[in-house]
């Protein structure tokens, strides 16, 4: 079992993409799916880190233990006219590394994301899963998030019906 008191959080560097994207990956039979693990990253993965890395409404975050980068997840900062104006803070890409899961770093990474979200002003937190994933659904809701809204997505690489 990891001593959470030796783990720690930072910025994701560029040399961090990979683990990272390798992260996503080995989640689920849905992520590998969607993930492209080649020898040399994918331009697009590139591009997309630099784009996050430079907003300053982005935080992509990695957990580690000691120097092995065994978490992530991407925090952003939405400004929104409901809620009188409410600074939200959204979670994208919550990862933790396989072999590590079941020790409570999921939690610890949330509970630091969320302290993230606090110290920038966010009044609310929201993320979105899978509605395959019901682990992580369960997770989320020994956490305190309660599914009060119905979300939705549109493929724009589909046809879209008309």
């Amino acid at each position: 079992m990891l001593d959470q008191n030796k783990l720690s959080i930072r910025k994701a560097e560029l040399k961090d993409l990979r683990k990272i994207i390798e992260l996503y990956a080995e989640q689920d039979e849905l992520s590998q799916a969607r993930e492209n693990l080649s020898p040399d990253l994918d331009q697009a993965y590139i591009k997309a880190f630099k784009t996050i890395n430079q907003d300053q409404n982005q935080y992509l975050m990695v957990v580690e233990d000691h120097s092995e980068i065994i978490g992530t997840c991407q925090l952003t900062l939405m400004l929104s006219l409901t809620l009188k104006g409410a600074l939200r803070l959204n979670i994208e890409g919550v990862r933790i590394a396989e072999k590590y899961r079941g020790q409570k770093i999921g939690e610890w990474m949330i509970h630091q994301a969320i302290q993230y979200g606090k110290n920038h002003g966010a009044s609310l937190v929201q993320l979105t899963t899978n509605k395959q994933r019901l682990k992580a659904k369960n997770f989320y809701e020994k956490l305190g998030f309660i599914a009060s809204h119905e979300g939705m997505k549109l493929d724009l690489n589909l046809k879209i019906k008309k």
